[in-house]
């Protein structure tokens, strides 16, 4: 039964139930508006192949969840899409059974929370979508040409290039390089996700990614000795543990899809924790990730008063990066899952053994809470009376308080005779920190056997 409120009797004018019943009735001639969300195609999409169509979303924070499809005709008659803001194109790559990217919103949101800008996703899957592989690069020169007239409206609205942003995965990132070379490299900034090496490489930089094609191109190799480009193509690249096999991922055919995408995709992965600033991917410049291994390029105060280059969105410093080191290539190493970032020290041993040693090092690092450990084991090193050994210790997570040390030594030889290794000094240098160096003095190693040690200040602040 409807009834009057004895508050409002005055002003009322029908019964609340009729008033709730207009209201009902107006809220269903204007629905909420549409999420938009990438295409989702199926298998016989991949068999048959899909013709191009180029899809832009767009998501501000104040719809990080929500996509609003964006008109090439105009796209500023949606009030959403602020031309004072910077804007960030998120393009995916080759899509084989045509399903969406699983990784494209946690992109999205890390983007907005990183920064205020129009988060513009290029859904390509009608396009991206094929069996045969080659069709689909084809298809990578049409999105390229497609964004390039979005940005042309751009540019006529009076938005800077410089303020242009592409975030590009796979074949997404030659997409970017493509667009980018359309306007003589004047676009911002690119960032190239394992950019694809089929049909790419050895081609000439007008037929895929190249550092003319942005102020700033910087690309991560996750997979370069499968689906992903080797050789350096950006201002700065970055090999994430050599740029290849990624610690974590299945190593055999037999654990199914997983094997063939995981290097792959971990660069997204990689991509999207470099936005947590407390765990940093520091690339080292090095002329090999063997060299990188073997502590050969710890020091980073040479290249810029920032450092070495921090992979992701956090490098803000690029401009005086490529001062200092022009093109380059930069290594770094991770755990097997988020937080992937490590922890580097660098390892000086000095030992006083009357003959060469050959062997390799575990570091364990404790407190009451937590341990962290590093394995220098990726070959025998050799250990020379009154010679130092500088080592890189790579730890699985960062201590702040450092009560004991752990040293191992081992030979790897089983059947010969244990051998001992006189340490005279030891000196353990943080390089991701301001912490200071840990030092000990006079250690008897006996292989094989874990020996345990409060560190002391150093002595020798030269060692």
């Amino acid at each position: 039964m409807c009834w009057w409120t004895d508050k409002h009797r005055q002003l009322a004018t029908m019964p609340w139930c009729l008033f709730l019943a207009v209201v009902l009735a107006s809220l269903a001639q204007y629905p909420a508006e549409k999420c938009e969300e990438i295409t989702d195609l199926d298998l016989k999409h991949s068999i048959a192949g899909s013709s191009v169509q180029v899809r832009l979303l767009l998501y501000t924070r104040a719809n990080v969840s929500c996509g609003v499809l964006l008109s090439h005709d105009d796209p500023f008659s949606n009030p959403e899409f602020n031309v004072s803001r910077p804007t960030t194109f998120i393009i995916h790559g080759y899509r084989p059974t045509g399903s969406p990217p699983i990784w494209m919103h946690k992109v999205v949101e890390a983007t907005l929370s990183h920064k205020d800008v129009n988060a513009v996703v290029v859904d390509w899957n009608r396009g991206a979508t094929h069996i045969i592989y080659p069709k689909v690069v084809e298809n990578t020169r049409l999105v390229a040409s497609n964004l390039t007239a979005f940005l042309l409206k751009m540019q006529l609205k009076g938005i800077s290039l410089s303020s242009v942003h592409m975030i590009g995965v796979s074949l997404g990132a030659h997409i970017s390089g493509f667009t980018g070379a359309s306007f003589n490299g004047s676009i911002g900034r690119i960032t190239a996700l394992d950019p694809a090496g089929p049909s790419f490489t050895g081609k000439p930089v007008d037929d895929r990614l190249d550092p003319s094609d942005a102020q700033f191109v910087e690309a991560l190799h996750t997979d370069m000795d499968a689906f992903g480009f080797r050789n350096p193509l950006g201002h700065i690249d970055f090999y994430a543990n050599g740029g290849a096999d990624q610690p974590g991922c299945p190593k055999t055919i037999f654990s199914g899809s997983q094997y063939f995408k995981c290097d792959h995709q971990r660069s997204v992965f990689l991509y999207v924790a470099s936005f947590n600033v407390t765990c940093p991917l520091i690339g080292y410049p090095c002329a090999s990730y063997s060299d990188y291994l073997d502590g050969k390029c710890l020091r980073c105060d040479q290249f810029s008063s920032a450092g070495c280059p921090v992979f992701g969105p956090t490098l803000i410093n690029w401009k005086d990066l490529l001062v200092k080191l022009g093109q380059t290539s930069t290594y770094f190493t991770t755990n097997k899952q988020s937080p992937f970032c490590q922890t580097n020290y660098e390892v000086d041993i000095l030992t006083w053994n009357s003959q060469p040693r050959w062997g390799s090092v575990t570091i364990k690092l404790q407190n009451p809470a937590e341990e962290a450990m590093a394995q220098i084991n990726h070959k025998s090193f050799k250990f020379e009376m009154y010679t130092k050994t500088t080592l890189l210790a790579r730890f699985d997570r960062a201590l702040q308080l450092v009560e004991t040390i752990t040293l191992t030594y081992s030979t790897g030889n089983v059947c010969a005779a244990r051998h001992k290794l006189r340490v005279l000094r030891l000196r353990l240098t943080p390089l991701d920190s301001h912490l200071r160096p840990m030092c000990r003095y006079d250690v008897l190693l006996m292989e094989n056997t874990e020996v345990t040690f409060r560190p002391i200040p150093c002595q020798d602040s030269n060692f």
